[in-house]
């Protein structure tokens, strides 16, 4: 039985409403702090590229 293990967003500062990303056989899973077992999204690799990408040209520089 596998155990995934989440990783927290660097942007994320402590006591916030956090991103949480894991790995798991061909696979990049997403949650949420506030809602961890219940709100997952399962993606492909390159779908999680694709969201990427459209994240970072649409948020504004700082």
């Amino acid at each position: 039985m596998s155990t995934t293990t989440w990783q927290k967003s660097s942007y994320c500062g402590e006591g916030e409403a956090c991103v949480h990303v894991a790995t798991a056989a061909e696979t990049i899973r997403l949650t949420e702090s506030a809602d961890p077992a219940q709100a997952i999204l399962t993606a492909t690799p390159a779908a999680f590229d694709a969201l990427l990408a459209v994240l970072k040209k649409d948020s504004p520089r700082v």
